[in-house]
């Protein structure tokens, strides 16, 4: 990508230079960083909304604080690329997602500006509150912030980051980034608290005032810090008629502040800055800011892939004919199932639009939950439905499932509820990276006594499993990738596919190929590249749990090869399961296992990253070849 070299954004190669600017001139540099963000992620697709709302922000995060010696602790990437671009990677901004290229969230690996991961929501405060303590713990004078979205706060790990905060000294500053977004709307009592609340100037002159005589008189001691704090949310909720949540967890609070007004946020940054003990900035900005389009359909320009910028028009392949996404097939299949039996619930941690449980949102709206971002709840909530007689499907993204894994065993498996968990993005999903990818969910969840769990090798086995697991009780585990499926005609009439029996898919005798989910398909693909000099057997298990014993029983007597393809971690997967059958039932087959190695693999189209992990055809049929 060509430099424009009369920018002011082209002369800021670290947040150094940033800090020698005249203020006069940072409005000029918002506004070029937020055209930037634009015009890159137009051609190169990433998320572009949330980035966006945090301009003015970033700026004055980098002007006010000494980075990277003082840390800045993103709560999820999305928010943070103008971050990037600021703090030396403008240059190679436009390979952000791509294999080789940046990634999209914060990583310390790829810069020293990144004090933390960042891939997951809402644990920014429990990082950062680490840092600050280990900072007084060592006499270093080191700001430690944390950035966290409103929707992010709806996590229950941010609350117990906010009550342990209130417990041990420490100078962490918690900014509250409030723009009533998560991707889709915020939800929850918390969400309206935060559009709502108020605070006095009156009451932040005064309280200042008894700070600084309390302390002149030598009364404010860490000893009393408590009881102070404690008079001084007294007198607020006094003066402004509101009690304070953050208050109330003895973390002193500031604004709402205007997040756009730069002036204003340097300002309140520098007052607060060297305040001892915990206190939380909230700041209210606009998704989307300054593309007129985002600003009115955020949830949409979350990542909108490419786009006309002049235009504001996404662009999409016109394919016709083409297969649906898989979380399309879900959610139509849910209103099906929901139209002809009223305990039928859905629920999903904030992702309606992204698992597509906004179709039953749309129809029965009384019977779709979204409870935020809070997997672990989403779960135990889903629980306490079915303990009632209610038939959850629980849409989890596959990633953040393994946030709530406690929460499948001691809450679901362990009372052996009639409850369906689909995981969705279940595999490597691309462009998001190691964050993101739902490659450990097979392995994870293989030792839990009672779970059903299986994966559709198509959309018509997909439907047929989530008609199965309505009927059939028993805790049910479904996962399925991101992206299109294999069959146009979806729509097929759905039929069970029994617990524990696989199929087979295609008869041979040199070699077995043991394959499960839609990777079977590129395993297809594959027994066709390796000729017809090879007689091979392919098995599409379905079921990783209960495994079919008479298909292994098979694969053992008949094949002294046998392959397994699975898109997941092969520790602990189908390729362990296979080798632990193998082993318990005397067979001494050589067995080939393919899937993601021992490794977190990092972002890249689906097709790379196949190729990358020796999953594509191409690898596949050579494996094969070689096992003879």
């Amino acid at each position: 990508m060509a430099k424009r070299q009369d920018t002011i954004l082209q002369t800021i190669n670290s947040p150094y230079d940033l800090r020698q600017l005249p203020a006069a001139r940072l409005p000029l540099l918002c506004a070029e960083l937020r055209q930037f963000i634009i015009d890159v992620l137009s051609e190169n697709p990433g998320h572009l909304g949330a980035s966006l709302g945090t301009v003015e922000l970033t700026v004055a995060l980098h002007t006010v604080f000494n980075t990277p010696y003082d840390r800045i602790v993103w709560d999820v990437g999305h928010q943070a690329y103008g971050h990037k671009i600021l703090t030396g990677r403008r240059d190679v901004f436009h390979t952000l997602r791509k294999m080789g290229g940046i990634g999209g969230f914060p990583n310390p690996e790829e810069s020293e500006y990144d004090a933390f991961i960042a891939g997951h929501a809402s644990n920014s405060i429990s990082a950062a509150l680490g840092m600050s303590v280990a900072s007084l713990l060592k006499k270093e004078d080191r700001q430690v912030i944390a950035v966290i979205g409103d929707g992010a706060m709806t996590g229950g790990l941010a609350f117990e980051g906010l009550n342990n905060a209130s417990m041990n000294p420490n100078n962490l500053l918690i900014i509250l980034n409030d723009n009533n977004m998560a991707i889709d709307d915020s939800v929850g009592a918390l969400s309206q608290y935060l559009v709502n609340i108020t605070t006095s100037q009156a009451y932040n002159k005064m309280r200042y005032d008894v700070y600084k005589g309390l302390k002149k008189m030598r009364l404010l001691t860490e000893g009393s810090r408590g009881h102070i704090l404690r008079f001084n949310n007294s007198l607020k909720a006094l003066l402004t008629r509101q009690h304070n949540l953050f208050e109330g967890f003895s973390i002193r609070y500031f604004g709402p502040v205007d997040g756009h007004d730069l002036s204003l946020l340097i300002r309140v940054m520098n007052d607060i800055k060297h305040l001892q003990g915990p206190k939380l900035l909230h700041i209210k900005t606009q998704k989307g800011r300054g593309f007129k389009p985002a600003e009115e359909s955020a949830a949409e320009w979350h990542a909108p892939g490419k786009f006309n910028k002049a235009t504001g028009k996404r662009i999409r392949p016109d394919n016709p004919g083409r297969p649906p996404l898989y979380q399309d097939v879900f959610g139509h299949t849910l209103v099906e199932l929901a139209r002809e039996d009223k305990r039928i619930t859905g629920i999903t941690p904030a992702m309606p639009t992204g698992c597509s449980m906004t179709y039953l949102m749309k129809e029965f709206p009384e019977r779709a939950f979204d409870v935020g971002i809070a997997e672990g709840h989403a779960l135990t909530f889903s629980a306490g439905l079915a303990r009632e007689g209610m038939i959850p499907f629980c849409n989890v993204y596959s990633s953040f499932m393994q946030r709530g894994y406690d929460n499948i065993i001691h809450d679901i498996a362990l009372q052996r509820l009639h409850l369906v968990i689909c995981l969705d993005r279940g595999g490597l999903v691309g462009e998001d990276g190691a964050t993101h990818h739902g490659v450990f969910d097979m392995a994870c969840l293989r030792p839990v006594p009672g779970l059903t769990i299986a994966s559709p090798i198509n959309e018509w086995d997909l439907r047929n499993l989530m008609h199965t697991a309505h009927r059939i009780a028993g805790t049910w585990v479904i996962r399925y990738p991101k992206g299109e499926g294999e069959k146009a005609h979806w729509h097929n009439q759905p039929e069970i596919l029994p617990a524990g029996k696989g199929r087979k898919l295609r008869d041979g005798a040199d070699v077995a190929v043991l394959s499960i989910g839609p990777i079977g398909n590129e395993v297809a693909r594959a027994i066709d590249q390796a000729g017809s000099r090879l007689s091979v057997a392919h098995y599409d298990m379905i079921y990783l749990k209960p495994i079919d014993e008479d298909l292994l029983h098979e694969a053992g007597r008949r094949f002294k090869r046998i392959v397994t393809v699975e898109n997941g971690v092969i520790q602990g997967g189908l390729g362990s399961a296979v080798l632990e059958f193998m082993a318990d039932h005397g067979y001494t087959p050589r067995v080939k296992r393919i899937g993601i190695p021992d490794a977190f693999i990092k972002q890249g189209s689906v097709a790379e990253l196949f190729k990358l992990c020796g999953m594509d055809a191409a690898s596949i049929a050579r494996a094969i070849v070689e096992e003879m």
